[in-house]
């Protein structure tokens, strides 16, 4: 079931997209697990506190963050699934979970950009997806930074989850996007969140390692069925690069 559930949010979520009509009236999961975040980092980070001490309280705020949206998403999937059409309104739920329409609608975006409008709009299309300043970037920068963006997002936007989902259904895919959302917002080498958002950001490394392994595997497979390809190249560039990944210490 939760293959199928996997499955199926992936077709739905790619076909639909999250639509902005609901994101204005109902907000988005993540922008829910974004204010228990925000309000755990107020009350457990505090600076007077030693760095262990920090830890800890981040260790315990990850598991609230982890734990909680998973618990909830699992009661909602054992409740819904008990009755005949529950399975659409879990792939429903869970398509919000992913990201791959409006992935490829913002690289999408900044390629028409570029052919219609020139440097300046493809600038302003590439900030919508990237944190760096688009200001400094020539036209083959801009598409490099569409494309770096792409490769990221196609992991943790849509792989891992859909890879968690796949594991562990509603629940699996719900944990995932919390715990990807804390090392987001936390999970920074800063003099606030070093020693708070460690835990985030160690445990979200281990969780997008087997997806950023199998998002490698299908992107050079893709890549063996498009004209124009190099599908060896491909490989020889990930196993190049796959060790130089710089883990938080």
């Amino acid at each position: 079931m939760s293959v199928l559930i996997a499955f199926l949010s992936l077709a739905f979520e790619a076909k639909f997209g999250y639509p902005d009509s609901l994101f204005r009236a109902f907000g988005h999961p993540v922008t829910w697990i974004g204010r228990l975040i925000s309000c755990l980092d107020g009350a457990l980070n505090r600076a007077t506190d030693s760095d262990r001490t920090r830890r800890l309280c981040g260790l315990a705020a990850l598991a609230i963050i982890v734990g909680l949206p998973a618990l909830v998403a699992y009661a909602l999937e054992r409740l819904l699934l008990s009755h005949v059409l529950g399975l659409f309104v879990v792939v429903a739920f869970a398509t919000t979970l992913l990201a791959q329409r409006s992935l490829s609608d913002h690289v999408e975006a900044v390629a028409k950009a570029l052919d219609t409008g020139g440097l300046t709009a493809g600038r302003a299309a590439v900030s919508q997806i990237v944190g760096r300043d688009p200001e400094q970037l020539d036209r083959a920068g801009v598409a490099r930074a569409a494309i770096e963006s792409l490769a990221e997002n196609f992991s943790d936007g849509v792989v891992a989850p859909a890879f968690w989902m796949a594991i562990g259904g509603l629940a699996g895919g719900a944990a995932y996007k919390a715990s990807n959302t804390a090392d987001s917002m936390i999970g920074h080498r800063t003099p606030k969140h070093e020693a708070f958002g460690w835990a985030a950001a160690r445990f979200d490394d281990l969780v997008n390692l087997p997806a950023s392994r199998l998002t490698a595997l299908l992107i050079i497979v893709a890549a063996a069925f498009l004209s124009g390809v190099d599908a060896k190249a491909a490989w020889r560039a990930v196993w190049r690069d796959a060790r130089k990944r710089r883990w938080q210490a």
